[in-house]
């Protein structure tokens, strides 16, 4: 039986490490870009800030389902041929779909994520 892919204790902290920014990162932009009232009215009004342009490719990515199209491509491909690099972009990806209103391809991806775990690790040249 081949061995399963199973990242190293220094890989996963890292793995943990991306998850975790890359949520507090987009719970940071929901709740203090894009359903923030004074934020949207000074970006409307103008305002040429990073948060400003923060909101103006959030928006469309989201309506456009971006990020969940992402994080399945990305955890489809980690499921396929696991890694570590593969995951880390897997989980970043969902984490920020999970959050920015796009949960339906995101959590699909979750679940490819959690598979990738149970796949046979790749074979070594």
């Amino acid at each position: 039986m081949a061995p399963r892919f199973l990242p190293t204790a220094r890989q996963m902290n890292w793995l943990i490490a991306v998850a975790l920014l890359s949520l507090g990162y987009a719970i940071y932009v929901r709740y203090m870009i894009l359903e923030n009232v004074q934020a949207g009215l000074g970006c409307d009004a103008g305002l040429k800030t990073w948060l400003c342009t923060t909101r103006q490719v959030a928006i469309p990515f989201g309506e456009r389902n971006v990020f969940g199209t992402a994080a399945l491509c990305a955890a489809l491909l980690t499921f396929i041929r696991p890694g570590v690099v593969l995951m880390a972009i897997a989980l970043a990806t969902t984490a920020a779909g999970l959050v920015l209103h796009d949960a339906d391809f995101a959590g699909v991806a979750a679940g490819f994520i959690v598979l990738s775990l149970a796949r046979p690790a790749p074979a070594s040249e």
